[in-house]
Protein backbone atom coordinates (compact mmCIF):
# COMPACT_ATOMS: atom_id res chain seq x y z
CA UNK A 1 0.00 0.00 0.00
CA UNK A 2 0.74 3.34 -0.68
CA UNK A 3 -0.40 6.48 1.22
CA UNK A 4 1.93 9.21 -0.93
CA UNK A 5 -0.69 12.10 -1.97
CA UNK A 6 -1.00 12.19 -6.16
CA UNK A 7 0.45 15.41 -7.51
CA UNK A 8 -3.64 16.50 -7.62
CA UNK A 9 -4.42 15.62 -4.25
CA UNK A 10 -0.83 17.29 -3.15
CA UNK A 11 -1.92 20.32 -4.71
CA UNK A 12 -5.74 20.28 -3.00
CA UNK A 13 -4.15 19.86 0.31
CA UNK A 14 -1.99 23.08 -0.45
CA UNK A 15 -4.52 25.16 -1.43
CA UNK A 16 -7.06 24.34 1.57
CA UNK A 17 -4.26 25.45 3.64
CA UNK A 18 -3.77 28.38 2.30
CA UNK A 19 -7.15 29.32 1.81
CA UNK A 20 -7.99 27.87 5.79
CA UNK A 21 -4.91 29.59 6.86
CA UNK A 22 -5.92 33.34 5.69
CA UNK A 23 -9.66 33.60 6.12
CA UNK A 24 -10.29 30.93 9.23
CA UNK A 25 -8.43 33.46 11.66
CA UNK A 26 -10.09 33.46 15.14
CA UNK A 27 -11.30 36.46 15.32
CA UNK A 28 -13.34 35.40 12.12
CA UNK A 29 -14.26 32.60 13.89
CA UNK A 30 -15.86 34.49 17.11
CA UNK A 31 -18.14 36.56 13.87
CA UNK A 32 -19.41 33.65 12.89
CA UNK A 33 -21.02 31.80 15.68
CA UNK A 34 -22.39 28.69 15.23
CA UNK A 35 -23.07 29.42 11.72
CA UNK A 36 -21.17 28.96 8.81
CA UNK A 37 -18.61 31.41 7.61
CA UNK A 38 -20.71 32.75 4.01
CA UNK A 39 -16.81 34.45 2.77
CA UNK A 40 -14.92 31.71 3.35
CA UNK A 41 -17.46 28.64 1.85
CA UNK A 42 -17.65 31.04 -1.08
CA UNK A 43 -13.90 31.31 -1.25
CA UNK A 44 -13.50 26.82 -1.36
CA UNK A 45 -16.17 26.74 -3.53
CA UNK A 46 -14.32 29.50 -6.33
CA UNK A 47 -10.92 27.90 -5.52
CA UNK A 48 -12.87 24.79 -6.72
CA UNK A 49 -11.98 22.41 -3.52
CA UNK A 50 -15.50 21.26 -3.25
CA UNK A 51 -16.03 19.73 -6.90
CA UNK A 52 -11.89 18.57 -6.41
CA UNK A 53 -13.35 15.78 -4.01
CA UNK A 54 -14.58 14.11 -6.70
CA UNK A 55 -11.87 13.79 -8.26
CA UNK A 56 -8.88 13.12 -5.68
CA UNK A 57 -11.48 10.48 -4.14
CA UNK A 58 -11.79 10.06 -0.67
CA UNK A 59 -8.09 10.23 0.53
CA UNK A 60 -7.67 13.58 -0.99
CA UNK A 61 -10.83 14.71 0.99
CA UNK A 62 -9.14 13.35 3.95
CA UNK A 63 -6.18 15.84 3.34
CA UNK A 64 -8.53 18.44 2.97
CA UNK A 65 -9.96 18.10 6.24
CA UNK A 66 -7.06 17.79 7.95
CA UNK A 67 -6.44 21.48 6.77
CA UNK A 68 -9.63 22.41 7.93
CA UNK A 69 -9.58 20.86 11.31
CA UNK A 70 -6.07 22.88 12.07
CA UNK A 71 -7.82 25.66 12.01
CA UNK A 72 -11.49 24.51 12.85
CA UNK A 73 -12.86 26.57 9.92
CA UNK A 74 -16.89 27.14 10.19
CA UNK A 75 -17.84 25.45 7.23
CA UNK A 76 -19.71 22.57 6.60
CA UNK A 77 -16.87 21.33 3.92
CA UNK A 78 -17.56 17.47 5.04
CA UNK A 79 -21.09 16.76 5.38
CA UNK A 80 -21.46 18.41 2.09
CA UNK A 81 -18.83 16.32 0.45
CA UNK A 82 -19.17 13.12 2.03
CA UNK A 83 -23.63 13.59 1.91
CA UNK A 84 -23.82 15.41 -1.47
CA UNK A 85 -20.85 15.06 -3.33
CA UNK A 86 -19.74 11.38 -2.99
CA UNK A 87 -23.16 10.04 -1.91
CA UNK A 88 -24.59 11.51 -5.33
CA UNK A 89 -21.99 11.13 -7.52
CA UNK A 90 -21.48 6.86 -6.05
CA UNK A 91 -25.20 6.41 -6.15
CA UNK A 92 -27.40 8.46 -7.42
CA UNK A 93 -28.67 7.73 -11.12
CA UNK A 94 -27.56 9.92 -14.29
CA UNK A 95 -30.37 12.19 -14.51
CA UNK A 96 -30.23 12.75 -10.21
CA UNK A 97 -26.11 13.12 -10.95
CA UNK A 98 -27.10 15.75 -13.76
CA UNK A 99 -29.29 17.57 -11.82
CA UNK A 100 -27.94 17.64 -8.13
CA UNK A 101 -23.94 17.53 -8.53
CA UNK A 102 -23.52 21.18 -10.41
CA UNK A 103 -25.33 23.05 -7.20
CA UNK A 104 -23.20 20.92 -4.58
CA UNK A 105 -19.66 21.39 -6.64
CA UNK A 106 -20.44 25.69 -6.83
CA UNK A 107 -21.68 25.52 -3.23
CA UNK A 108 -24.91 27.30 -4.10
CA UNK A 109 -26.27 23.31 -2.42
CA UNK A 110 -25.29 22.18 0.96
CA UNK A 111 -26.11 18.53 2.20
CA UNK A 112 -26.30 17.51 5.10
CA UNK A 113 -26.60 13.73 6.33
CA UNK A 114 -28.91 12.07 9.48
CA UNK A 115 -26.53 9.40 10.36
CA UNK A 116 -26.23 6.74 12.05
CA UNK A 117 -29.47 5.53 11.22
CA UNK A 118 -31.19 5.11 14.80
CA UNK A 119 -34.32 3.44 12.95
CA UNK A 120 -36.51 6.26 14.06
CA UNK A 121 -37.62 7.25 9.95
CA UNK A 122 -40.20 5.27 8.07
CA UNK A 123 -40.69 5.46 4.53
CA UNK A 124 -44.24 5.14 2.98
CA UNK A 125 -45.79 3.14 -0.24
CA UNK A 126 -45.62 6.46 -1.98
CA UNK A 127 -41.79 7.72 -0.95
CA UNK A 128 -43.03 9.75 1.90
CA UNK A 129 -40.64 9.70 5.06
CA UNK A 130 -42.23 10.47 9.21
CA UNK A 131 -40.42 10.70 12.12
CA UNK A 132 -37.77 12.31 13.83
CA UNK A 133 -33.87 11.96 13.72
CA UNK A 134 -31.50 12.85 16.03
CA UNK A 135 -29.13 16.30 16.04
CA UNK A 136 -27.71 16.38 12.05
CA UNK A 137 -24.63 19.00 11.89
CA UNK A 138 -24.91 21.76 9.61
CA UNK A 139 -28.43 21.22 9.32
CA UNK A 140 -29.51 25.03 9.71
CA UNK A 141 -27.44 26.18 6.62
CA UNK A 142 -28.13 22.72 4.63
CA UNK A 143 -30.73 22.78 1.37
CA UNK A 144 -30.95 19.01 1.17
CA UNK A 145 -30.19 16.29 3.99
CA UNK A 146 -29.68 12.76 3.82
CA UNK A 147 -31.83 10.57 5.62
CA UNK A 148 -31.83 6.76 6.17
CA UNK A 149 -35.16 4.69 6.98
CA UNK A 150 -35.68 2.49 9.31
CA UNK A 151 -34.86 -0.09 6.49
CA UNK A 152 -31.38 1.61 6.31
CA UNK A 153 -32.57 2.60 2.41
CA UNK A 154 -31.41 6.16 2.04
CA UNK A 155 -33.25 9.24 0.83
CA UNK A 156 -32.94 12.49 -0.01
CA UNK A 157 -35.43 15.22 1.44
CA UNK A 158 -35.29 19.11 0.52
CA UNK A 159 -35.15 20.57 4.45
CA UNK A 160 -37.03 23.51 3.04
CA UNK A 161 -40.18 20.51 2.69
CA UNK A 162 -39.33 19.32 6.40
CA UNK A 163 -39.53 21.08 9.65
CA UNK A 164 -36.53 21.72 11.91
CA UNK A 165 -35.86 22.58 15.48
CA UNK A 166 -31.79 24.28 16.45
CA UNK A 167 -30.00 22.36 18.97
CA UNK A 168 -26.98 23.70 20.55
CA UNK A 169 -24.24 20.90 20.16
CA UNK A 170 -20.64 20.62 21.47
CA UNK A 171 -19.01 22.33 18.60
CA UNK A 172 -20.45 25.07 17.00
CA UNK A 173 -22.24 23.14 13.91
CA UNK A 174 -25.70 25.30 13.23
CA UNK A 175 -27.04 21.53 14.24
CA UNK A 176 -30.77 20.96 14.31
CA UNK A 177 -33.59 18.24 14.72
CA UNK A 178 -34.96 17.20 11.23
CA UNK A 179 -38.84 16.22 11.99
CA UNK A 180 -40.12 14.68 9.23
CA UNK A 181 -44.06 14.27 8.56
CA UNK A 182 -45.41 13.01 5.43
CA UNK A 183 -42.17 14.71 4.08
CA UNK A 184 -41.23 13.97 0.14
CA UNK A 185 -38.51 12.31 -0.84
CA UNK A 186 -36.37 11.04 -3.42
CA UNK A 187 -34.50 7.16 -3.03
CA UNK A 188 -30.90 7.38 -3.96
CA UNK A 189 -28.74 4.58 -4.82
CA UNK A 190 -30.12 0.48 -3.71
CA UNK A 191 -28.97 -2.07 -0.64
CA UNK A 192 -25.31 -1.07 0.31
CA UNK A 193 -25.55 2.26 -0.66
CA UNK A 194 -25.88 3.24 3.51
CA UNK A 195 -23.07 0.62 4.98
CA UNK A 196 -20.98 2.25 1.99
CA UNK A 197 -21.83 6.22 2.93
CA UNK A 198 -21.30 5.60 6.62
CA UNK A 199 -18.09 4.13 6.07
CA UNK A 200 -16.81 7.02 3.76
CA UNK A 201 -18.32 9.56 6.63
CA UNK A 202 -16.43 7.54 9.60
CA UNK A 203 -13.47 8.25 7.67
CA UNK A 204 -13.72 11.65 6.74
CA UNK A 205 -14.44 12.27 10.33
CA UNK A 206 -11.17 10.66 11.26
CA UNK A 207 -9.42 12.81 9.10
CA UNK A 208 -10.90 15.89 10.01
CA UNK A 209 -10.33 15.25 13.97
CA UNK A 210 -6.33 14.20 12.99
CA UNK A 211 -6.70 18.01 11.90
CA UNK A 212 -8.27 19.27 15.17
CA UNK A 213 -5.18 17.43 17.42
CA UNK A 214 -2.61 18.38 14.83
CA UNK A 215 -3.83 22.25 15.66
CA UNK A 216 -4.48 21.50 19.39
CA UNK A 217 -0.88 20.38 19.69
CA UNK A 218 0.32 23.18 17.69
CA UNK A 219 -0.94 25.78 19.50
CA UNK A 220 0.28 23.49 23.03
CA UNK A 221 3.94 23.45 21.75
CA UNK A 222 3.84 27.30 20.98
CA UNK A 223 2.34 28.35 24.44
CA UNK A 224 4.58 26.15 26.35
CA UNK A 225 8.06 27.01 24.11
CA UNK A 226 7.65 30.55 25.23
CA UNK A 227 6.24 30.14 28.78
CA UNK A 228 8.32 30.27 31.70
CA UNK A 229 8.19 28.99 35.24
CA UNK A 230 11.02 29.75 37.42
CA UNK A 231 12.94 30.97 34.76
CA UNK A 232 12.67 28.47 32.37
CA UNK A 233 10.19 27.58 29.31
CA UNK A 234 7.74 25.12 29.98
CA UNK A 235 8.74 22.91 26.91
CA UNK A 236 12.07 22.01 28.77
CA UNK A 237 10.10 20.25 31.68
CA UNK A 238 10.09 16.75 31.14
CA UNK A 239 6.15 16.31 31.99
CA UNK A 240 5.38 18.81 29.72
CA UNK A 241 7.52 17.03 26.75
CA UNK A 242 5.89 13.15 27.61
CA UNK A 243 2.42 14.35 27.34
CA UNK A 244 3.40 16.50 24.31
CA UNK A 245 4.70 13.37 22.94
CA UNK A 246 2.27 11.09 23.47
CA UNK A 247 -0.37 13.56 22.00
CA UNK A 248 1.92 13.71 18.91
CA UNK A 249 1.91 9.71 18.76
CA UNK A 250 -1.69 9.86 19.27
CA UNK A 251 -2.35 12.23 16.21
CA UNK A 252 -0.15 10.22 13.75
CA UNK A 253 -2.02 7.15 14.59
CA UNK A 254 -5.55 8.91 14.06
CA UNK A 255 -3.86 10.39 10.72
CA UNK A 256 -2.36 7.21 9.43
CA UNK A 257 -5.34 5.23 10.54
CA UNK A 258 -7.36 7.32 8.18
CA UNK A 259 -5.06 7.40 5.49
CA UNK A 260 -5.56 3.75 4.97
CA UNK A 261 -8.99 3.50 5.30
CA UNK A 262 -9.64 6.27 2.73
CA UNK A 263 -6.82 4.63 0.49
CA UNK A 264 -8.46 1.19 0.59
CA UNK A 265 -12.04 2.41 0.57
CA UNK A 266 -10.74 4.57 -2.99
CA UNK A 267 -9.37 0.98 -4.32
CA UNK A 268 -12.57 -1.09 -3.59
CA UNK A 269 -10.60 -2.93 -0.96
CA UNK A 270 -12.15 -4.80 1.90
CA UNK A 271 -12.19 -1.83 4.30
CA UNK A 272 -14.73 -2.78 7.46
CA UNK A 273 -12.32 -3.53 9.43
CA UNK A 274 -9.80 -0.58 8.94
CA UNK A 275 -12.94 2.16 8.94
CA UNK A 276 -13.99 0.90 12.68
CA UNK A 277 -9.99 1.31 13.20
CA UNK A 278 -9.63 4.65 11.69
CA UNK A 279 -13.28 5.68 13.51
CA UNK A 280 -11.71 4.31 16.94
CA UNK A 281 -8.32 6.11 17.34
CA UNK A 282 -10.38 9.02 16.75
CA UNK A 283 -12.92 8.74 19.11
CA UNK A 284 -10.40 7.60 21.72
CA UNK A 285 -7.10 8.91 21.13
CA UNK A 286 -8.82 12.49 19.83
CA UNK A 287 -10.12 12.66 23.18
CA UNK A 288 -7.21 12.26 24.81
CA UNK A 289 -5.09 15.03 22.57
CA UNK A 290 -7.74 17.85 22.68
CA UNK A 291 -7.74 17.42 27.14
CA UNK A 292 -3.80 17.36 26.93
CA UNK A 293 -4.08 20.44 24.37
CA UNK A 294 -6.06 22.56 26.60
CA UNK A 295 -4.07 21.43 29.93
CA UNK A 296 -0.70 21.80 28.45
CA UNK A 297 -2.54 25.60 28.52
CA UNK A 298 -2.71 25.93 32.24
CA UNK A 299 -5.58 28.05 33.52
CA UNK A 300 -5.81 30.33 29.89
CA UNK A 301 -7.23 26.76 28.30
CA UNK A 302 -10.20 26.94 30.28
CA UNK A 303 -10.95 30.43 28.57
CA UNK A 304 -13.87 29.96 26.48
CA UNK A 305 -12.70 32.37 24.07
CA UNK A 306 -9.12 31.26 23.58
CA UNK A 307 -8.56 29.68 20.32
CA UNK A 308 -7.56 26.02 21.45
CA UNK A 309 -10.73 25.37 23.60
CA UNK A 310 -12.34 25.47 19.87
CA UNK A 311 -9.85 22.77 19.13
CA UNK A 312 -11.32 21.19 22.60
CA UNK A 313 -15.10 21.43 21.92
CA UNK A 314 -14.28 19.74 18.45
CA UNK A 315 -12.68 16.93 19.60
CA UNK A 316 -14.96 16.07 21.83
CA UNK A 317 -17.66 16.06 19.41
CA UNK A 318 -16.05 14.32 16.70
CA UNK A 319 -14.96 11.35 19.40
CA UNK A 320 -19.18 10.93 19.85
CA UNK A 321 -20.29 11.48 16.26
CA UNK A 322 -21.19 8.41 14.24
CA UNK A 323 -20.43 6.15 17.11
CA UNK A 324 -18.04 6.72 20.30
CA UNK A 325 -15.23 4.48 20.84
CA UNK A 326 -16.65 1.56 23.00
CA UNK A 327 -19.56 1.41 19.82
CA UNK A 328 -17.36 1.02 17.28
CA UNK A 329 -14.95 -1.63 19.04
CA UNK A 330 -18.21 -3.57 19.77
CA UNK A 331 -18.95 -2.80 15.80
CA UNK A 332 -15.20 -3.83 15.00
CA UNK A 333 -15.32 -7.25 17.36
CA UNK A 334 -18.00 -8.51 15.09
CA UNK A 335 -16.99 -7.65 11.73
CA UNK A 336 -13.53 -9.62 12.74
CA UNK A 337 -15.54 -12.74 14.08
CA UNK A 338 -17.21 -12.60 10.79
CA UNK A 339 -13.96 -12.21 9.14
CA UNK A 340 -12.50 -15.30 10.71
CA UNK A 341 -15.78 -17.24 10.52
CA UNK A 342 -15.71 -17.12 7.03
CA UNK A 343 -11.76 -17.79 6.40
CA UNK A 344 -12.37 -20.63 8.69
CA UNK A 345 -15.15 -22.07 6.22
CA UNK A 346 -12.68 -21.29 3.50
CA UNK A 347 -10.14 -23.41 5.02
CA UNK A 348 -11.83 -26.07 5.58
CA UNK A 349 -13.62 -26.53 2.11
CA UNK A 350 -9.62 -25.87 0.42
CA UNK A 351 -9.17 -29.19 2.45
CA UNK A 352 -11.63 -31.17 1.71
CA UNK A 353 -10.72 -30.70 -2.15
CA UNK A 354 -7.66 -31.42 -1.66
CA UNK A 355 -8.79 -34.65 0.01
CA UNK A 356 -11.38 -35.76 -3.10
CA UNK A 357 -9.38 -36.43 -6.16
CA UNK A 358 -11.32 -37.54 -9.43
CA UNK A 359 -13.66 -40.17 -9.14
CA UNK A 360 -12.21 -43.83 -10.58
CA UNK A 361 -13.20 -44.51 -14.43
CA UNK A 362 -14.65 -48.14 -14.74
CA UNK A 363 -11.46 -49.86 -15.56
CA UNK A 364 -9.22 -48.51 -12.90
CA UNK A 365 -9.00 -49.76 -9.39
CA UNK A 366 -9.67 -47.55 -6.46
CA UNK A 367 -8.46 -46.68 -3.11
CA UNK A 368 -9.99 -47.39 0.30
CA UNK A 369 -12.32 -44.26 0.28
CA UNK A 370 -13.44 -44.89 -3.34
CA UNK A 371 -11.06 -42.58 -5.56
CA UNK A 372 -8.81 -43.82 -7.93
CA UNK A 373 -5.22 -43.66 -7.55
CA UNK A 374 -4.10 -43.85 -11.25
CA UNK A 375 -0.29 -45.10 -11.63
CA UNK A 376 -0.27 -47.02 -8.06
CA UNK A 377 -0.33 -50.40 -7.42
CA UNK A 378 -2.93 -52.81 -6.39
CA UNK A 379 -5.34 -49.14 -6.17
CA UNK A 380 -3.31 -47.72 -2.76
CA UNK A 381 -4.10 -44.44 -1.86
CA UNK A 382 -1.23 -41.68 -1.62
CA UNK A 383 -1.23 -42.64 2.25
CA UNK A 384 -1.64 -46.14 2.27
CA UNK A 385 1.77 -46.18 -0.05
CA UNK A 386 3.91 -43.71 2.53
CA UNK A 387 2.37 -46.32 5.29
CA UNK A 388 4.41 -49.22 2.64
CA UNK A 389 7.35 -47.34 2.45
CA UNK A 390 7.78 -46.54 6.31
CA UNK A 391 7.01 -50.02 7.27
CA UNK A 392 9.67 -51.11 4.51
CA UNK A 393 11.95 -48.93 5.66
CA UNK A 394 11.69 -50.24 9.71
CA UNK A 395 11.93 -53.64 7.96
CA UNK A 396 15.39 -52.90 6.76
CA UNK A 397 16.58 -50.91 9.07
CA UNK A 398 15.95 -54.18 11.93
CA UNK A 399 17.57 -56.50 9.41
CA UNK A 400 20.89 -54.65 9.34
CA UNK A 401 20.82 -53.55 13.28
CA UNK A 402 20.07 -58.00 13.78
CA UNK A 403 23.48 -58.54 11.04
CA UNK A 404 25.29 -56.14 13.32
CA UNK A 405 24.17 -58.20 16.14
CA UNK A 406 25.36 -61.66 14.31
CA UNK A 407 28.78 -59.88 13.56
CA UNK A 408 29.72 -58.72 17.41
Amino acid sequence: MDFTPTEEQTAARDLAARVFGDLSTPERLAAAGSGTDAELWKALCAAGLTSAVEDVGLLGLVLLLEEQGRTTAQVPFAVSCVYGLLAVGRHGTREQRARLLPALRDGSAVATGAFPDRGAVRAGADGRLTGTTGWVPWLRDATHVLVPDADRSLWLVRVADAGTVPVVTTAPWAAAELRLEATPAERLGSVGAYGDVLAAARVAYAGLQAGVCAGSLARAVAHTSVREQFGRPLSTRQAVQLRAADAHMDTEAIRVTAYEAAWRFDEGLPCASHVLTAGWWASEAGRRVVHTGQHLHGGIGADLDHPVHRHFLWGRQIDAHLGCGARLLDELGAVLADEEHEEHEEHEEHEEHEEHDEPAGPDEPTGPAGHSEPGRPGGQSVHEERRGREEQGEQEEQGEHEEQEETA
